[in-house]
């Protein structure tokens, strides 16, 4: 059973969060909060709740800007607001210690609050995001990108075949992405288009793609798995270095996995994230 949680975030943005289980965990530091990455929604997490929530108390976060939550126009869609966001979904939602794991933007959020609130969190998996920067060259790439989606959408089917297979940054045929992107779109009139306004999603990335991160990074005391798939955004070399940044650091990755590892190799993912999960949660 999945269960709507309202969320009041920074500057009173509402936040709906998502509880993947029928009965509540009691175990002090059970709690799991999942955070997605740009463009995605709390839905992507499900099936890694669903599984969670057979022993711990699993709710995954539309952040600001995204699924069901809030969508400001004039934002703000700071780094410090995602993170501000995610520490009032911890205490409003009792979570804490709260062990967080987040996928590409996600992840970065739940690194800096377990940097900036080391009271607030037990334990951290980052997937598949990276802690060098990016640059301006990336953000005009993303700003080209956007340009060119065929929107609105005459269907859904349209949506799994240009993001599955037509779209320019599909290196080879994946259904897997087609049906993460079929996830963010709602209907109208003329056809479908994104849950989110590209603008914003623009807004929030341009907070962080021009720094590096490893100084926060370096502040992560709490233990922490760095997942990697290895056809992602994240090279071995650099999550390797994450490894050794971080105080309590460990490894792990996913073979014939993209960016998108946790939704297009579920059971993988499971296998490569449970150990560590099991170890932190029930120690």
């Amino acid at each position: 059973m999945v269960r709507r949680l309202d969320v009041t975030g920074a500057d009173g943005v509402r936040l709906a969060a998502w509880e993947f289980t029928e009965e509540r965990a009691e175990t002090a530091g059970s709690g799991v909060l999942l955070l997605h990455g740009l463009m995605g929604r709390a839905s992507h997490w499900a099936p890694t709740a669903r599984w969670l929530a057979d022993r711990h108390r699993a709710v995954a976060l539309d952040q600001r800007g995204h699924g069901r939550s809030d969508k400001p126009a004039t934002g703000p869609f700071t780094r410090e607001a995602y993170v501000a966001d995610a520490a009032a979904a911890v205490e409003q939602l009792d979570l804490g210690p709260v062990t967080l794991i987040g996928h590409s933007m996600g992840a970065l959020t739940a690194w800096q609050l377990a940097a900036e609130r080391p009271d607030l969190v037990r334990a951290l998996v980052i997937c598949d995001m990276r802690a060098s920067a990016l640059g301006a060259a990336s953000q005009r790439e993303w700003q080209d990108w956007f340009r060119r989606w065929p929107v609105p959408f005459a269907s859904l089917d349209a949506v799994r075949k240009w993001f599955g297979d037509e779209d320019p940054w599909v290196e080879r045929p994946n259904p897997a992405r087609g049906e993460f992107f079929t996830e963010v779109m709602t209907e109208r009139p003329d056809g479908w288009h994104p849950v989110f306004d590209p603008a914003q999603m623009l807004t929030s990335r341009e907070t962080w793609v021009h720094d590096a991160h490893w100084d926060t990074l370096a502040q992560v005391r709490c233990p922490t798995l760095v997942v990697r798939g290895l056809d992602g955004e994240l090279g071995r070399a650099e999550a390797q270095e994450m490894v050794r940044v971080l105080p309590r650091g460990a490894y792990a990755e996913i073979p014939d996995a993209g960016h998108l590892l946790h939704y297009d190799q579920p059971e993988a993912w499971r296998t490569a994230i449970e150990p560590f999960l099991n170890g932190v949660l029930t120690s």
